[in-house]
């Protein structure tokens, strides 16, 4: 992209949503994808996004956010399991982490602001998203309404837009979309419990999901799993 496009902030987890997205923003804009260690369960997928970031020659930067901030979720608690998926299981789940898209967002817009930036990606989805509230388009509308009250950009007219490119889409809908785009699949980790090479369990919510995906395209599944 060049240095004449408008920049970007995109919220790059290292996941197959995530990197669609990127590849979705990096045609029209100059992109900066920033990542969180949150402390994690699996670590494989900032790995991940870094090799995303580096294929598609955009700035990149890890963001940390202290242990325990984000606590009392499978995914940031070792002590909690990870379940296997369950379609029957309409409640929010025990991998729902607290308000991480809410700060996650925060990050964002500050960095935003820093860069000049009026527009932020963010990789959500309403369809299969596993009962997480802050996945909604009623929560990006509204976060999208206070950014620009809370902003000194918002507040001289300068505003903001968060782009939700993916949140009305199945994820075969999405694996079609960056197929078309070239994403790489194989270097994506998307499983709640990704080992240290980022070989899925095969047996999450989010492994589930995304192995349909590729079975409903009818094309092969390149996820690596244990």
């Amino acid at each position: 992209m060049s240095n004449s496009a408008s920049k970007a902030i995109v919220l790059l987890s290292g996941g197959l949503d995530s990197a669609t997205v990127l590849a979705l923003a990096n045609q029209n804009f100059d992109c900066h994808a920033i990542s969180f260690n949150y402390a994690q369960r699996s670590l494989s997928e900032i790995n991940a996004a870094e090799k995303i970031a580096e294929h598609y020659s955009v700035s990149h930067q890890i963001l940390q956010i202290d242990e325990g901030v984000m606590s009392g979720s499978a995914l940031t608690d070792e002590s909690l399991d990870v379940p296997d998926f369950d379609e029957e299981d309409q409640g929010i789940p025990i991998t729902y982490v607290p308000a991480r898209n809410t700060l996650f967002l925060s990050y964002a817009l500050a960095i935003a602001e820093v860069k000049e930036s009026q527009d932020i990606f963010i990789g959500v989805n309403a369809v299969d998203y596993s009962g997480y509230p802050d996945c909604r388009p009623e929560f990006i509308r509204s976060y999208e309404v206070m950014a620009n009250l809370a902003t000194k950009a918002g507040v001289e007219g300068n505003k903001l837009k968060i782009h939700a490119p993916l949140i009305d889409k199945s994820k075969a809908d999405i694996i079609r979309i960056g197929s078309e785009l070239g994403v790489d699949y194989a270097t994506t980790v998307s499983c709640y419990q990704a080992n240290e090479l980022g070989e899925a369990c095969g047996h999450c919510d989010s492994c589930q999901l995304r192995r349909k995906g590729f079975e409903d395209l009818g094309i092969a599944d390149p996820t690596m799993y244990i």
